[in-house]
Parts: structure tokens; C-alpha cells; sequence
């Protein structure tokens, strides 16, 4: 029998439809699954006839595959891609490869790809998004690990990938040890802003507007037909659409209590680490986490009351309003996003081809859109651009959506419309662009308070000064703080 080309652990539907993937594009594939059951319901089921191998066993898995062997974890992140390591380390050889596809934290793929490469494997942490369609028929994978792994995939992970118009990949080598994860989950708290930014313009739409689902569902499909152009906002045209047995909207039946599985929170997590104000994906976490108080937010209903919404203007115009308030606060969230990379690549060491990943994200992924193009140009123009937002197709896009944008926020506040997301995108925009913020006054603060010191306008920076403020301090000063 000949020997497969890739080996994958975990026939849950995602690792199933990879798999399925990878046999479609000409690769024999191995597989296996600790319930073993799973393995043959699949080898007689959906993989019947096609050239997939079943493995009984981590041995039989492992002598099934052509050297250097390379073995793929599509199981759940945390302690069970440890175990799988752990297991597999002692029946691999040098220059053998383990590569993990799951959601993992890129903390655990920085302290794996050491480890395994202590034992003289290599390892590969690859982010892998676009649901089970898109790993089926082509996902969009954000590689990283160990370099020398990548010449060994790259035909299996470009061929499966998704491709945009002129046939390019959504594949390309990240960097190393967890870069990969790490713009997996940025990618996931971009996918987080979006989807919070749709659902109060769904909200705006309904709740203040009074618009029926039919208006609400051609709005949508009018808008993927332009510059909003995405998955999400296509997806949200057909939920919009979609009725129940009893011919209502489904979606009016679903508890509006919105789970997560802890990518949006590691986004947030490290954009403090980092220092960098990721402001709009922290609201998108937060407002799910408000979300999930279902029954705190019942009895205060009966208790709390606020203005009652009600809309007087023209609202063909408002509509027109919404679509440029949610491309600007879309452009804020990438914006955040990249500016997060950016700061991890200077900590980490890695060499971030940002250009790259927009154009790794512009198919098969969740957050998929046409807005990603013009990411990719700004950053092929200006591979050192700071912000998006500097980027003279943007600012263009952002300055010009201005009004549309602060007539939104200010019409939904004034409603009493919750629009967490939307006013915070608009509040980073207005910060980003000050000359000064009144930072003077809360380092004055902090000084007063704790000696912790400032710097003056009228001295080179890095200078640091306490003032005794009333008097009675004395002259010792605390640490200088950390901007």
C-alpha cells in the first residue's frame, strides 16, 4: 500500500472536511481519531473510495506516512495538543513534522515550538478559519512554527487553501514559533468587531427605524454588492431572510445571549500586554459578556427606563448614514488589529508581511471582504505604514464618512439604542487624530497622587520630573511610568 502525504489527528467535522480537501487536491491522507469508531464510520462513509487510510493506532498512523512524516492535530486546544505531542514525539524521527490546526493560544505554540524542536522535530502552529465550508473547499491558513518545516507543507497548504481572482493562495508562511496563532487570533477579534458593528446596525435598523425583516434582508444584499462587500454581511442577508415553520423571522426566536470560545478575550489580553488601544474589540468582547446577563438585563428592564426610540428624519437618508458609519467603524477595527501586529512582530522578533495577510484573509476566512484589497495595496505602497488610517485611500474613505458616521452615534445615543461598538470606533477615531489629550492632567494626577514623575513639552523626552504639589511631599519621586 502506498504511504500517505500528510497525517491528521481528529475527525471532528473540521479536521473531516480538511481532510476531505486535501484528498480532492491529489494528497493521500492517513487518519486517525482516539475513538477509533470514528475512524471507520469515516474510512465507510464520506472518505468510501477515496485514498484516505484509516489508523487503528498513533503507530499505525505514524507508519503510514512518507518521510519527512508530517501529522496534523485537529483536536481542542489546551492539555489535548500536549498529550498528542507527548505521544507522538517518541515515534517521529528528526526533521519529522507536528502541526497543529487548532484555535491554540499563540503563547502555548511559542513554548511548544521549543520544546519539539528540543527533541529535534520540527513543528508548525497554523491558524486555520473559514468554518467547516471553508475547510472543505478551500479555508484560509496562517502558518507558523518552525521555518524549515514550511518548504515540506507548502504544496499541500497552498493547494487546499483558498484563492483569490488571479489564483493566489490564501497560504503564506507567517513567521516563527506562534506568529501564525497570533494572526489567527487577531484574526478571530477582527471577526469579533465585526460581527458586534453588524449587530447594532441590525439594531439601529429595527428598533429605531422599524424596519421589517424583508426591508432589513435587501438593505444587507444591496450592501454586498458594494464597498461592505463580505461574509459577514452576506450571511447576515440570508439570516435575515430565513423563517421559522410558522413563516416568522428565526431570528426573533433566538435568545439573544451570545457565547464565545476565548480568542476575542486573548486579543484583548495581549493588546494590554501590549499597550495598544484595541478599543473596539474590546467593546465587541464586553458587549457579549453584557449579552449573556440575560436575566439581570430582564428585571432591569422593569426597572430602568430611558428615552422611548423614536425616529423623525428622512430615513432613506439614515440608512445611506448606517452603511457609511459601518464601513468607517469596520476600517477602525482592522486598523486596531494590524497596529497589534505590528507591535507583537517588534516583540516577538517576527517578520510580519502585512500585505500578506490581508491578502491571506481576502478568501476562505471568516472576515473575508473586498475592504481587504485595498489593505493589501496600502501595505504594498507603504509596507511601513503605521496605521491604516494614514493610508490616503483610507483617510479619504474615513474623513468623508465622517458626518454620516457622528449623525448615527449621536441619533442612536440620544435614542437610547446600544451602540457600544459603534460609538467606541468613532471615540478611537477622534483620539487618534488629536494633537493633544488631556493626559497632562492625569500624569499631573498621578504625580500628585504618587509621585509617579512626567515629562514636559519644553524638554526632550525621556526627561522626567516630580513636583512637590502641596508643599508638604517631599522631593523623592516613584519609578517613571511606562507609556
Amino acid at each position: 500500500m502506498s504511504k500517505a502525504d500528510i497525517g491528521l489527528i481528529g475527525l471532528a467535522v473540521m479536521g473531516e472536511n480538511l481532510v476531505l480537501n486535501m484528498e480532492c487536491h491529489g494528497f493521500t491522507v492517513a487518519v486517525y481519531n482516539r475513538t477509533t469508531s470514528k475512524v471507520d464510520n469515516f474510512i465507510n462513509g464520506r472518505a468510501k473510495g477515496k485514498n484516505i487510510i484509516g489508523s487503528h493506532s498513533l503507530e499505525e498512523l505514524v507508519a503510514n506516512l512518507k518521510k519527512p512524516r508530517k501529522v496534523m492535530l485537529m483536536v481542542k486546544a489546551g492539555k489535548p495538543v500536549d498529550d498528542f505531542i507527548e505521544a507522538l514525539i517518541p515515534l517521529m524521527e528528526e526533521g519529522d513534522i507536528i502541526i497543529d490546526g487548532g484555535n491554540s493560544n499563540f503563547q502555548d505554540t511559542i513554548r511548544r515550538t521549543k520544546y519539539v524542536e528540543e527533541k529535534g522535530l520540527l513543528f508548525i502552529g497554523t491558524g486555520v478559519s473559514g468554518g467547516e465550508e471553508g475547510a472543505l473547499k478551500g479555508p484560509s491558513i496562517m502558518p507558523g512554527g518552525s521555518p524549515k518545516a514550511w518548504e515540506h507543507v507548502k504544496p499541500i497548504f497552498q493547494s487546499i487553501a483558498a484563492k483569490v481572482e488571479d489564483g493566489s493562495p490564501c497560504c503564506d508562511w507567517v513567521g516563527e514559533n506562534g506568529a501564525g496563532h497570533f494572526v489567527k487570533m487577531v484574526h478571530n477579534g477582527i471577526e469579533y468587531g465585526d460581527m458586534q458593528l453588524i449587530c447594532e446596525t441590525y439594531q439601529i435598523m429595527k428598533d429605531l427605524l422599524g424596519l421589517p425583516y424583508e426591508e432589513m434582508h435587501q438593505i444587507f444584499k444591496e450592501w454586498n454588492k458594494g464597498e461592505l462587500e463580505s461574509y459577514l454581511v452576506e450571511i447576515t442577508r440570508d439570516i435575515l431572510a430565513y423563517k421559522d415553520a410558522d413563516e416568522q423571522p428565526l431570528v426573533e426566536k433566538i435568545l439573544d445571549a451570545a457565547g464565545q470560545k476565548g480568542t476575542g478575550k486573548w486579543t484583548v489580553i495581549a493588546s494590554m500586554e501590549a499597550g495598544i488601544p484595541l478599543t473596539l474589540i474590546g467593546e465587541a468582547v464586553y458587549a457579549r459578556s453584557l449579552s449573556a446577563l440575560k436575566e439581570e438585563r430582564v428585571e432591569a428592564s422593569k426597572i430602568i427606563s430611558g428615552p422611548k426610540p423614536k425616529f423623525e428624519g428622512d430615513k432613506k437618508q439614515f440608512i445611506d448614514d448606517l452603511k457609511h458609519a459601518l464601513y468607517a467603524s469596520k476600517l477602525i477595527s482592522y486598523a486596531q488589529g494590524f497596529m497589534l501586529m505590528r507591535e507583537a512582530a517588534k516583540e516577538f522578533g517576527w517578520k510580519l508581511n502585512y500585505g500578506g495577510i490581508a491578502l491571506m484573509w481576502r478568501g476562505g476566512c471568516i472576515i473575508r471582504s473586498a475592504f481587504l484589497g485595498k489593505i493589501k495595496e496600502a501595505f504594498d505602497k507603504n509596507p511601513s505604514l503605521s496605521n491604516l488610517l494614514l493610508d490616503p485611500f483610507f483617510k479619504e474613505k474615513v474623513e468623508s464618512s465622517q458626518e454620516s458616521w457622528r449623525r448615527v452615534v449621536t441619533t442612536a445615543i440620544s435614542n437610547g439604542i446600544w451602540v457600544p461598538a459603534l460609538s467606541t470606533a468613532l471615540n478611537f477615531f477622534d483620539g487618534y487624530r488629536q494633537e493633544r489629550l488631556p493626559a497632562n492632567l492625569l500624569q499631573a494626577q498621578r504625580d500628585y497622587f504618587g509621585a509617579h514623575t512626567y515629562e514636559r513639552v519644553d524638554k526632550p523626552r525621556g526627561e522626567f520630573f516630580h513636583t512637590n504639589w502641596t508643599g508638604h511631599g517631599g522631593t523623592t519621586s516613584s519609578t517613571t511610568y511606562n507609556v
